[in-house]
């Protein structure tokens, strides 16, 4: 059974840092294209980050290029968002997913598991 457990959300100032964890459990996760998506309140489901198996192919969201960090360890089955210089529209529930066929583009349909969420507040 496939889980993906996420930590590190919180409530941070307008500014700050964090560093969003997703652990993977239930197979080998080194292989696959891991990515990150959030939503805010009546807003849809937006692509963030995606990183395949190296750091040779990542991709960003325009809105938060130059300000967010996707890697990944694959002995720890971890994928990582570092999220620095956080605006309040950022606030959103943070999820990270795992897609089995590596496959291309940014749509949240292209990712097989899903984790159960957690919460990134910035306030201003």
């Amino acid at each position: 059974q496939v889980q993906l457990v996420e930590t590190g959300g919180g409530l941070v100032p307008a500014g700050g840092s964090l560093r969003l964890s997703c652990a993977a459990s239930g197979l080998t996760f080194s292989g696959y294209r891991m990515g990150w998506f959030r939503q805010a309140p009546v807003k849809e489901r937006e692509f963030v980050a995606a990183m395949r198996r190296s750091s040779a192919s990542i991709s960003y969201a325009d809105s938060v290029k130059g300000r967010f960090t996707i890697s990944r360890d694959n002995a720890k089955n971890t994928v990582y968002l570092q999220m620095d210089s956080l605006d309040p529209e950022d606030t959103a529930v943070y999820y990270c997913a795992l897609d089995t066929l590596n496959r291309y583009g940014y749509s949240w349909g292209n990712y097989d598991y899903w984790g159960q969420g957690t919460q990134v507040t910035v306030s201003s």
